[in-house]
């Protein structure tokens, strides 16, 4: 599966993954105060373990930062 994530292509060796499974792997340590949007809309945290990513998706995963 090809995906392309916050503008890289990365290819993954899954016919079928959910967001949680795809942070999981992109980044697992991480997942407090991020927000992820596939093909320019919001995926709710409430659904990123049944939300499917589908082949050629574009994915933005967005991360808070403190700062002023």
């Amino acid at each position: 599966m090809e995906l392309k994530i916050n503008q890289q292509t990365k290819h993954f060796n899954a016919e079928s993954l959910s967001v949680q499974s795809l942070l999981d792997l992109e980044i697992p340590y991480k997942q407090n105060g991020i927000a992820v949007a596939i093909n320019n809309t919001v995926v709710p945290k409430t659904k990123w373990n049944e939300f499917l990513v589908q082949e050629t998706d574009e994915i933005l995963i967005i991360s808070a930062t403190q700062g002023g």
